[in-house]
């Protein structure tokens, strides 16, 4: 408000260095501070300025101005544009090939909050020239530019199949590979999230990231102190098994769906979502990969998170998940009736407070279709909606007629009576189901 940006604009060329390198800072911080300021840095003609005579310019003042195009460029997307409008993005690519590393650091900083907005921008970023020096930047020994150079890569690959792609062919999947055993916890989520973002669009594309070798490696990352590591591990475990049967039969025989298992079990809160999602992908391809997770006790965890986590979306998630397990076969539907599940899914599915997905996860549908454990459907018969009891009859309908040892129970336990006080319409669906049911006893036990 006391005008300090039109004071600071000439300091910029200043004949004292020092003077310059202290206003860019000062710039850099104002802009940092908010969008209206960095708005103001760039109506003020500003970037221009700053861009100047900048290669010239020595490492403290290169440092200095590429810290302002990424506090300007990290707002919006409009503000982004307006960096690579001014021809920023030459200057920064000066930067990338200087042999000092702050200078790098600083240049890879700024391009990623350009890339991080739209595939518009990270394509300007591509065409500039950056990945072939980026990816020189991961093999430079300071951990810092690694971090960086990484994080980079990841925001340009996150938009298309095509910008991942350009990513790919500049030779980055083998250099990140080799990444994920070092021991620094920020570049190794960095790293592993810059190959999630790859893996995601496309099998060819999680192809070439599994072809790299990085299992069993990444599994120990889902061991991995840091919370951010171990979710990005499981992120990118996640988006390699959704694309094929093929590439989640690898993962499983990597011992890839225990190693996720043990992760939900050792976590809370939004770094077991992606292990949960995982799982069930990996159980939705095919009946032996969902009995792949049943045999290696997938199904306690899950149902573990529908009871403690707080979030809807994480329910959502779980429930989502033992409804793929269990919609195969009988047997499958078992495994999750046998864990006590369908009660559970039942109360959150009736529960006022629950959100319009987590109803929809949680509606048993998948798995009442194919659930012959009479025990757990008596259970639900008490209290579930209709919509839910014409399934449960239904089940009911088909496995009494041949169970003499299950009909006698069905009468004892009082599911007969139960099945005796609903109220159906006539000629409805429900109603030939309850006339099955009764069919198959003697009238006056039905009676």
């Amino acid at each position: 408000n006391s005008g300090v940006m039109t004071l600071l604009r000439p300091l910029l060329l200043d004949v004292i260095p020092n003077i310059q390198q202290t206003a860019a800072l000062a710039l850099g911080r104002l802009a940092n501070s908010n969008d209206a300021l960095a708005e103001a840095v760039v109506k003020g003609d500003i970037l221009p300025q700053l861009l100047c005579s900048l290669s010239e310019q020595n490492r403290f003042y290169k440092k200095a101005a590429a810290f302002v195009l990424r506090a300007v460029g990290k707002h919006s997307p409009q503000l982004a544009r307006s960096v690579v409008q001014c021809g920023a993005l030459e200057m920064l690519m000066i930067c990338l090939e200087d042999f000092d590393p702050g200078v790098k650091e600083a240049a890879s900083w700024a391009l990623g909050y350009i890339a991080r907005h739209n595939s518009e921008l990270s394509q300007a970023v591509v065409d500039a020239g950056a990945i072939p020096l980026l990816v020189l930047c991961i093999q430079e020994p300071e951990i810092a530019l690694k971090r960086i150079a990484a994080s980079t890569l990841s925001d340009i690959s996150k938009h298309s199949p095509e910008l991942a792609q350009t990513v790919v062919d500049a030779g980055a999947i083998a250099h990140l590979a080799q990444l994920i055993l070092n021991p620094d916890a920020k570049l190794k989520r960095q790293v592993l999230s810059a190959l999630s973002q790859i893996a995601k669009h496309s099998v060819e594309l999680a192809e070439l990231v599994v072809e790299a070798e990085i299992f069993p490696v990444v599994l120990t990352c889902l061991k991995d102190s840091d919370e951010y590591v171990k979710k990005n591990g499981a992120t990118l475990i996640r988006e390699i098994v959704k694309h094929t049967p093929e590439l989640s039969q690898l993962i499983v025989n990597a011992g890839g769906v225990a190693a996720v298992i043990d992760c939900i079990g050792s976590c809370r809160g939004t770094v077991r979502l992606p292990g949960i999602m995982m799982l069930g992908y990996v159980a939705a391809h095919s009946e032996n990969l969902s009995m792949a997770v049943i045999v290696s006790k997938g199904i306690p965890p899950l149902c573990a998170c529908l009871i403690e986590e707080q979030e809807d979306h994480i329910k959502a998630a779980a429930a989502w998940a033992l409804g793929q397990i269990g919609r195969h076969t009988p047997e499958h539907a078992c495994a999750v009736a046998v864990a006590n599940v369908l009660p559970i899914l039942l109360s959150i599915y009736m529960d006022t407070r629950s959100s319009e997905d987590l109803q929809i996860k949680a509606t048993l549908k998948n798995i009442l279709q194919k659930c012959t454990y009479l025990p757990a459907l008596e259970q639900l018969l008490h209290d579930a909606p209709p919509n839910i009891i014409k399934h449960i009859v239904g089940q009911f309908s088909k496995v009494l007629p041949h169970d003499s040892k299950a009909r006698r129970l069905f009468v004892t336990t009082g599911g007969l009576k139960k099945v005796q006080e609903i109220k159906a319409e006539p000629g409805s669906l429900l109603q030939e189901y309850i006339n099955t049911i009764n069919n198959c006893y003697p009238e006056e036990i039905v009676r």
